[in-house]
C-alpha cells in the first residue's frame, strides 16, 4: 500500500515537473485543432445571415425581416453549445476524458455538412428552420469540446507552464474566427462577377463558408481519438496507480514501473458511475466550492453576453455605423457583403487575435485574476465610451468608432474570455472538473443565447437603438469585475493543491523528492485508525 501511494506521488510529480516537450505540443495542437473549428463554426453565422437575408427575403439592408429570425438562427449553435457542454462535462468525469473526446468532432462535422447543405422545402420549414436545426447539432459537438479539451490540457500539463499550454489551445478561437472571415473573402472574391450578374449566386458563398468548417475538424478527429486517458483522471477518478504510470509513461517517458496485468477498468467504471454523485454533492455541498463554481460562471455569463452580442453582430455593427455601405444600387449587394466580409478580417486581425497571444504571453507570469480584473474594467471602460460617444462616432468617425470597438475585442480575449475559460479547468478536483467546467461553460452559453435573441430586437425596436446595447455590455462587464472577486488565482499551483485532494501522506510524498522510502507513507486506512486513536486519546 505504502508503495502504491508513493507511486502515486511519483507520478503527479512526474507530470508536474516535466519539461516541455513534443507530447505537450502534440497535446495542443491535437485540442487547438479542434478549438479552431469550434470558433470558426460559432461566429461564421454572422457573415452567413446577411447573404440569407439577401438571397431568400429579398432584403436591401442585409436583415432578416424579424429580429426573431436573426436571434434563433444565431442562437441554435449556443443552444446546442450549452446542451453538449453540460452533456459531455458529466460524462468526461463518468466515463473518462478520452472516452468522450473525439466524440464531439465527429458530432460537429454532420452539422457542418448539414448546414451547408440546408434547403427550403416549398411547404413546411423554412431555410432558417432547417438551419437552424443543422445549427444545433453542430453546437452540440462545439460545445462538448469547451470542458474535455479544457481538462485534456490541464490535467496533461506541468504547473508551470499549465497556463500558457491552455491558453494556447484557447487562442486557436482567434484563429478560427480570422480563418472565417478569410474564407469569406476569397469566396465573395472569387464569385465577384456572378454575384454582380446574379445576387442569387451569394448562394454558393454561405453554403461554401458553412461547409468547410468540417475540414478542419476531419483532420483533427483522429488524433482525438487515439490520445490516451489522462493520468491524473486514472489516478484520481479510477484510483488505478498502474494505469495511470502507463498514461504517464506514453504521455512524458516518466519512468514509473508498469504492471502489465488487467487494470480492472471496466470493474472500476461501475463503481465510478455510482461514486459521481455523491461526489459532486459533498463537494458542492461546501459554500467555498458552491461559491467558486458560481463565481465561474457567473463572469462567464456576463462576459458572453458582450462578448457573443458583439461578436455574432459584427457585421451588424458595422452596418448599423454604415461602414462600407453604397449609396449606388448597383453596387448591391457585392459592396455591402465584401465590406462586412473585411471589416469582419480587420476586427479579428487588429484586435481579438492579439488579445489572445497577449494572455499568452503573460498568463503564467502575471496570473489569472490580475487579467481578468483588467480585462473586465477595461471592456467597461471602452463601451461607456463607445455608448457615450455613439452619435458623434456614427456622424463624424466611423473609422474612430471600429479602432475602439477593435480594442474593446482585443480586451475581451487579453482579459476574460480566455480567463474564464482556463481557470474552471484547474480549481476544482479532478472527480468533478469536467463536469464544474461544463456547467461554467453553459452558463457562458446562457449569456450568449441572451446576447443573441435580444441584441436585433434591442438595436432595432427601443430607442436607444445599438447605443443601448453598448450600455448593457459595459454594465455586464462592470458585474463581471464584481464576481471575479470571489475567482481563485491559480498561478504556479498543481493541480492538487488548487482542489486540496492530497491525503496527509500523498502530500509529504510529493512535496519531497522523487526518491521514496517505503514505509515513510501511510494507507487512507491507517490514517483514518491514527486519526481515531488521536480522537479517543
Amino acid at each position: 500500500m505504502a508503495e502504491a501511494v508513493a507511486r502515486k506521488a511519483h507520478v503527479l510529480n512526474q507530470l508536474d515537473t516535466a519539461k516541455f516537450s513534443s507530447a505537450h505540443v502534440r497535446a495542443i495542437l491535437v485540442a487547438g485543432s479542434g478549438f479552431l473549428t469550434d470558433s470558426y463554426d460559432n461566429f461564421v453565422i454572422g457573415l452567413v445571415v446577411p447573404m440569407i437575408a439577401v438571397i431568400y427575403f429579398g432584403a436591401t439592408n442585409y436583415k432578416l425581416p424579424l429580429f426573431v429570425q436573426d436571434g434563433m438562427v444565431k442562437a441554435a449553435s449556443s443552444i446546442g453549445n450549452l446542451v453538449g457542454q453540460i452533456a459531455f462535462g458529466v460524462m468526461g468525469d463518468i466515463l473518462g476524458r478520452k472516452r468522450m473526446y473525439g466524440i464531439e468532432l465527429i458530432i460537429l462535422i454532420v452539422g457542418a455538412v448539414g448546414s451547408a447543405l440546408s434547403a427550403s422545402p416549398k411547404a413546411g420549414i423554412d431555410i432558417l428552420g432547417v438551419l437552424g436545426f443543422w445549427r444545433f447539432i453542430l453546437g452540440i459537438g462545439v460545445g462538448g469540446d469547451y470542458p474535455v479539451s479544457a481538462i485534456i490540457t490541464s490535467e496533461f500539463a506541468a504547473s508551470k507552464y499549465r497556463g500558457t499550454m491552455i491558453a494556447t489551445v484557447f487562442a486557436m478561437q482567434g484563429v478560427g474566427q480570422l480563418l472565417g472571415a478569410i474564407v469569406g473573402i476569397i469566396s465573395v472574391a472569387a464569385f465577384k462577377d456572378a454575384i454582380i450578374a446574379n445576387h442569387n449566386n451569394l448562394d454558393y458563398v454561405w453554403r461554401i463558408l458553412l461547409g468547410f468548417g468540417a475540414v478542419p475538424a476531419l483532420l483533427a478527429v483522429y488524433y482525438r481519438l487515439t490520445i490516451p486517458e489522462t493520468p491524473r483522471f486514472a489516478l484520481d477518478v479510477l484510483e488505478d496507480v498502474e494505469r495511470s504510470a502507463l498514461a504517464a509513461n506514453n504521455f512524458v517517458g516518466a519512468g514509473v514501473s508498469v504492471d502489465k496485468a488487467d487494470t480492472a477498468y471496466a470493474r472500476q467504471e461501475v463503481s465510478v458511475a455510482k461514486k459521481y454523485g455523491q461526489a459532486f454533492k459533498a463537494y458542492f455541498g461546501k459554500w467555498k466550492n458552491a461559491r467558486t463554481l458560481i463565481a465561474t460562471s457567473m463572469t462567464w455569463f456576463l462576459l458572453d453576453i458582450g462578448f457573443y452580442g458583439t461578436n455574432l453582430n459584427t457585421s451588424s455593427v458595422l452596418g448599423y455605423i454604415g461602414y462600407g455601405d453604397s449609396k449606388d444600387p448597383a453596387d448591391f449587394p457585392f459592396q455591402g457583403i465584401w465590406a462586412r466580409v473585411v471589416g469582419n478580417a480587420i476586427v479579428n486581425l487588429c484586435g481579438n487575435l492579439p488579445g489572445y497571444f497577449f494572455t499568452v504571453g503573460f498568463i503564467d507570469i502575471w496570473g489569472r485574476k490580475p487579467i481578468q480584473y483588467m480585462g473586465f474594467a477595461m471592456l467597461t471602460i471602452l463601451f461607456a465610451i463607445l455608448a457615450g460617444a455613439y452619435d458623434v462616432l456614427k456622424a463624424n468617425s466611423q473609422a474612430g468608432f471600429v479602432v475602439v470597438y477593435a480594442v474593446a475585442q482585443f480586451f475581451f480575449n487579453f482579459g476574460p474570455n480566455t480567463t474564464t475559460f482556463i481557470i474552471p479547468a484547474e480549481c476544482f478536483p479532478t472527480q468533478v472538473r469536467s463536469s464544474a467546467h461544463g456547467i461554467s461553460a453553459a452558463s457562458g452559453k446562457a449569456g450568449a443565447i441572451i446576447a443573441a435573441l435580444g441584441f436585433q430586437w434591442i438595436a432595432s425596436n427601443t430607442a436607444g437603438g445599438l447605443q443601448t446595447c453598448l450600455w448593457i455590455f459595459a454594465a455586464c462587464n462592470l458585474g463581471g469585475l464584481i464576481f471575479t472577486y470571489w475567482v481563485p488565482e491559480t498561478k504556479g499551483k498543481t493541480l492538487e493543491e488548487l482542489s486540496e485532494e492530497f491525503e496527509r501522506d500523498t502530500r509529504e510524498l510529493y512535496d519531497t523528492s522523487a526518491t521514496v522510502v517505503a514505509g515513510d507513507a501511510a494507507t487512507k486506512e491507517e490514517l483514518k485508525e491514527e486519526k481515531a486513536a488521536e480522537e479517543t486519546a
